[in-house]
């Protein structure tokens, strides 16, 4: 084959490069553009989230509460005050005695009768020491009743028989002297011989006047005095004993009244003392348990001064707790504290809840609305309804009770009226209930004013 035609058939393997598409190697030009305008939109929508929360932080932030409407289904209430359930006696159970608990029977919230025992106190010291008394004292009774019984017969008839027989021995030594003097007066007999029978029968005179005065004495019996010293001696120890023995009685620790175990302050082993407690842990212990008639509740309220001249005694009242708000009770003022509370200018007020149930706890919160008496009732109607709002969400402004709403973002101004004073907040009309009332903000709040709500961006 020639050379020419070699070397054309290699330039027509070559690539001809100057023969390329537009679309092939270099991006377009539109795709560039989508590109720089994807950027931009990122950018300017940054710019915006950083700009509205620039802007927006100059809104103030608020904390809000819910107003809550109320209406008075009861005509002539007077007064409507809140407060807490609280058993009218409340009994600390403590101990008469020192000593470690061996044993406890109840739990909390148990249900327990009058003397029941409640806990068993480590009993051995105290039953030693009655044990001690008591014998001492059952020697003491022995030893009186020998005296206030006197001589028993036999005693007498064994007096009767050694005097008798001292004085025939009496009788025998006489006649024994006799014949010796006799003897002595003819020389047959020694001086000393005559010297032993007379020391014989004055021994003999003396025993016998011994024997009659024991005789006489053992017909007698005991004097009064010694009677009386025995009577002493026995009452004493048996003061003694019966002091040992309600030691000892008290190791056993029993529920006073009826009811509830409102708190367990002791465990097995731990000391009980009523002289010394601790109330560090592990120190001893001054109670047991803490127990309440749960049938016998009050409601205890502080009812302001302004308000105190509404009530009266045994004025009767509606209850109804914050637990429970559909269930409601009678209740009646049982009891006005005699003096007031000059740093709370309240006067304390227990109203007795005349029909308990199983719902009451103590410490519960509760509203009594007190009703007015059968005068004031007459051509009275029902009692206004309001709402209730928290003290700290009403503000003073020139001359008037408003509150601000907090609504769609901005803080919107309302005038109210309160009707009454409750715990916690106020009653007051001009709101329909329901609404957010804004509870914490700045002092300069303005009416219309864009505002943030705590927690949230």
């Amino acid at each position: 084959m020639p050379i020419d035609a070699k070397h054309e058939d290699l330039q027509g393997l070559r690539i001809d490069r100057s023969a390329r598409h537009p679309g092939d190697g270099d991006s377009s030009p539109w795709a560039k553009r989508f590109i720089v305008i994807g950027i931009a939109v990122v950018v300017l929508l940054g710019i915006i989230s950083l700009a509205y929360r620039l802007f927006s932080s100059d809104a103030p932030e608020v904390e809000t509460a819910r107003a809550t409407a109320e209406s008075s289904d009861v005509g002539g209430i007077v007064l409507s005050a809140s407060g807490y359930v609280v058993a009218h006696h409340k009994i600390n159970v403590n101990s008469k005695v020192t000593g470690l608990v061996a044993w406890i029977g109840v739990e909390k919230g148990d249900k327990v009768k009058e003397g029941q025992v409640l806990v068993r106190l480590q009993d051995e010291e105290y039953r030693a020491q009655y044990e001690q008394a008591k014998g001492a004292a059952d020697s003491a009774h022995a030893y009186l009743e020998e005296l206030q019984n006197g001589s028993r017969p036999q005693e007498v008839d064994q007096a009767q028989h050694n005097l008798d027989e001292a004085r025939a021995t009496l009788v025998d030594d006489k006649a024994t002297l006799d014949r010796t003097k006799a003897l002595w007066a003819q020389g047959v007999v020694s001086k000393q011989l005559l010297d032993d029978a007379t020391a014989k029968y004055e021994a003999d005179q003396q025993r016998v006047n011994s024997l009659t005065k024991s005789f006489e004495l053992m017909k007698i019996g005991p004097r009064q005095e010694e009677i009386a010293r025995a009577k002493g001696a026995y009452e004493q120890a048996k003061g003694q004993a019966d002091y040992a023995k309600t030691l000892l009685d008290a190791t056993v620790i029993r529920a006073p009244v009826s009811g509830t175990i409102l708190e367990r302050t002791a465990e097995k082993g731990e000391l009980i003392t009523a002289q010394f407690a601790s109330s560090a842990e592990g120190g001893p212990q001054g109670s047991v348990v803490a127990l309440a008639d749960l049938n016998d509740i009050q409601v205890e309220l502080d009812i302001a001064q302004d308000d105190f001249a509404k009530l009266g005694p045994n004025q009767k009242g509606i209850i109804t707790l914050d637990a429970f708000p559909d269930r409601k009770y009678n209740g009646v003022i049982a009891q006005i504290s005699p003096e007031a509370n000059r740093q709370k200018a309240t006067v304390q007020v227990k109203v007795q809840i005349l029909n308990p149930d199983n719902y009451l706890r103590p410490d519960m919160n509760a509203t009594v609305k007190f009703l007015a008496n059968e005068t004031e009732k007459k051509g009275a109607n029902a009692g206004p309804a309001g709402v209730f709002v928290p003290t700290n969400a009403v503000r003073d402004l020139e001359g008037k009770k408003v509150v601000f709403i907090a609504f769609n973002g901005k803080a919107l101004m309302r005038e109210v009226q309160i009707i009454s004073q409750r715990s916690g907040g106020v009653l007051v009309t001009g709101l329909v209930g329901g609404e957010n009332v804004i509870t914490s903000a700045p002092p300069n709040l303005k009416d219309g004013e864009k505002i943030k709500l705590k927690g949230q961006s």
